[in-house]
């Protein structure tokens, strides 16, 4: 394989020092992140013909139009920022996380004088405490239902004084302590909250035992009242526990991580024991990880995974052993504050617990790819029917659909919505201030928006060869040479909101731009449901 000259001089440029290096391809994307020790031999590497019996290497390789680095003081540090760089870049050649929006974590306010229990996609640090991230939302709102009943904190975003006349409903169904009417002070709340953290922690029993020792001191006071409140808190707290599986005697806390893979989908199960019990378990489906070796799977893994961790236990249990184990063990030392081990056992209790962890990862995996396969037939269904019903001479793969608001009553705003295989890819979603109309002009809007897509269309295809990722000279304010790649592409279907006016305003701009015989366009009028459609009088 040839090697371009300009790749050559950049390779033999690069320092011998720790760092990262970004690969582009010809319009300027980066396709791959990596780090090393020493930068030149790492990327050089890529160029021997050793290297490109690996498909994944090859197809880099064959890419390949330009070399960028960052050199960092320590392999800690280039560890760190190729985290950080593949999840603001997501390159397609590299192991990655599948969903790129942020997890939902459980937070705790402790900052209020009477703490919160939320849910946020955040992590920030506000003095609140964190646990998760967890993949399932929904999943994260059932447990918390559950531990209400348990631990009935606050919902309500009322000032907390002690002195409201009525409570709300919750208080009523044992779902709220009634701070809010000085039924329980501030002390005795945080205490509650203290008792979730710990339960969250995996400290059941210390919860248990303080419930219990303070049920015994409400009623050797005469405050049956506090003691029977306590009581049912106990109660219920029992009952979760007793669905807990005890998992070690030794009663420490650990990560159990492994995953399956088929055919280049990959899925990671981690199962976590906080003191020697079985707490929950999530899953994650990797992308990128087809031809890639399962030892960098789980390394990719684990530097994506512990940087949106809110807790790093002081042991991870994996499946065998990876080449990166002393620097990421170095990295998860000074999240956690203590030492951390990689550890691979090879027999006994912990070996079966990584292997139950790969056994649900496969079944995981199963089940995932028989639902994507399900929802891939309905939408080729889906497709298909749209290329009947508009004439269309292929089924559309990237349909565009733009639509005018006006925000706060002041500002108009296009919204452009996407779909690629009839799916929503919210990453290309975009919104456009409307600058040019004075007043309420939706036509007059839609014609602006239209052009500012399809003149970035022009930007990111125009130009000599090398220089469609570089159009700086001519961009707009508030839009980057990183942004306008992502124009090129042209939507095989483009939907306006509205009816033959609308149609008639984006005809004149596809005509304007000479892309009315390459992209098919229609008009959705919401209201009565009507579709229109060039050439046609009616709906």
């Amino acid at each position: 394989m040839d090697v371009p000259e300009h790749i050559r001089t950049q390779i033999e440029t690069l320092p011998r020092r720790p760092g990262v290096y970004l690969m582009r391809d010809a319009g300027g994307t980066v396709i791959y992140v990596g780090k090393a020790v020493d930068l030149r031999a790492r990327v050089r590497s890529y160029f021997h013909a050793s290297a490109w019996e690996n498909p994944k290497v090859r197809a880099i390789v064959s890419e390949i139009a330009d070399v960028d680095f960052i050199v960092t003081d320590s392999e800690l540090e280039a560890l760190i920022l190729e985290a950080n760089l593949i999840k603001e870049h997501r390159p397609r050649y590299n192991v990655r996380l599948k969903d790129d929006k942020r997890y939902p974590y459980i937070k705790i306010t402790w900052a209020d004088p009477f703490p919160k229990v939320l849910i946020t996609r955040r992590m920030e640090q506000d003095g609140s405490r964190y646990f998760g991230p967890f993949t399932s939302s929904s999943a994260v709102h059932q447990t918390l239902d559950l531990l209400r009943k348990s631990f009935p904190y606050l919902t309500c975003n009322r000032e907390i004084t002690g002195h409201d006349e009525r409570p709300c409903l919750y208080y009523d169904i044992k779902l709220c302590l009634g701070p809010c009417i000085g039924a329980v002070t501030q002390e005795e709340y945080r205490a509650m909250i203290r008792g979730l953290v710990r339960f969250l922690e995996g400290r059941s029993e210390e919860v248990i035992a303080d419930l219990e020792a303070r049920m015994k001191a409400a009623a050797d006071e005469w405050d049956f009242e506090q003691a029977a409140s306590l009581r049912d808190q106990l109660r219920a707290v029992q009952r979760i526990v007793e669905k807990q599986k005890i998992v070690s005697s030794a009663g420490i806390d650990q990560d159990v991580i492994a995953f399956a893979r088929e055919e280049g989908d990959a899925c990671v199960q981690v199962f976590f024991i906080r003191g020697g019990k079985l707490l929950g378990r999530e899953y994650f489906v990797l992308e990128g990880a087809r031809d890639e070796d399962e030892r960098e799977v789980m390394a990719a893994f684990l530097k994506q995974f512990y940087e949106e961790a809110a807790y790093v236990p002081p042991e991870v249990l994996l499946p065998e052993q990876i080449e990166e184990a002393l620097v990421i063990e170095q990295w998860l030392r000074g999240k956690r504050g203590a030492k951390v081990t990689l550890r691979v056992p090879r027999r006994g209790q912990k070996r079966e617990l990584v292997a139950l962890a790969a056994e649900n990862a496969a079944e995981t995996l199963a089940a995932l790819r028989a639902q994507w396969q399900a929802d891939a037939h309905k939408h080729e269904q889906a497709l298909a029917e749209l290329q009947e019903a508009l004439g269309l001479s292929r089924p559309p793969v990237r349909i565009e659909c733009y639509d005018i608001s006006t925000m706060q009553g002041t500002e108009v705003v296009g919204s452009m919505v996407v779909f690629v295989h009839a799916v929503p890819r919210k990453s290309d979603y975009r919104r456009f201030v409307v600058r040019s109309v004075q007043g309420q002009d939706d036509y007059a809007s839609m014609r602006e928006v239209l052009q500012r897509r399809f003149r970035r269309w022009q930007m990111a295809t125009s130009g000599a060869p090398g220089e469609a990722g570089r159009p700086e000279a001519r961009l707009q304010p508030g839009v980057s040479s990183r942004d306008i790649k992502g124009w090129a592409k042209l939507p095989d279907l483009l939907i306006v909101d509205g009816g033959k006016g609308q149609l008639g305003v984006a005809v004149e701009v596809l005509k304007e731009f000479d892309l009315l015989d390459r992209v098919p366009v229609a008009a959705l009028a919401k209201q009565r449901e009507e579709i229109f459609l060039p050439g046609r009088t009616r709906p």
